[in-house]
């Protein structure tokens, strides 16, 4: 009885695990895609200078490419650091590019700075565990 129930256990966190790490699946890669989409299309509707525009324009683009790699590939590893390094760029931009002085597109980094740094930060861990095997059935013996 106790060995099922372990067994029972052990393949519903396989299950978890090989979802994972399944194409399109992913609720993080979705949240950092739509970030970045966000942050690219920002100029549009905000307030902006030069520097701000640019600045959320590439963070943007580079952020939502690598949401898209990690959703169409989410075996690789390593995006998912990168996704919340970005989020970490987009927090420390306006200080860094010097547009703190303006808010709207101060608080549009800020914000999706923070969303898209734990989105990454979320999914490390699964991230990890997938990559040393405990994600897959093959690791079950």
């Amino acid at each position: 009885m106790l060995i099922r129930l372990q067994e029972r256990r052990v393949m519903s966190h396989v299950k978890v695990m090989v979802d994972m790490t399944k194409q399109w699946t992913r609720w993080q890669d979705w949240v950092a895609l739509v970030a970045g989409v966000y942050a690219f299309l920002s100029p549009i509707w905000t307030t902006t200078v030069q520097k701000a525009s640019v600045t959320l324009i590439v963070l943007g683009i580079v952020t939502a490419l690598a949401a898209l790699w990690s959703l169409y590939a989410p075996d690789v590893f390593g995006i998912d650091i990168a996704v919340a390094v970005l989020g970490v760029l987009f927090f420390i931009a306006p200080w860094v590019m010097g547009f703190t002085g303006t808010s709207p597109m101060a608080w549009t980094s800020w914000i999706v700075g923070v969303v898209t740094f734990v989105v990454g930060a979320l999914a490390i861990p699964m991230e990890n565990r997938a990559h040393r095997g405990h994600g897959t059935p093959l690791a079950q013996h």
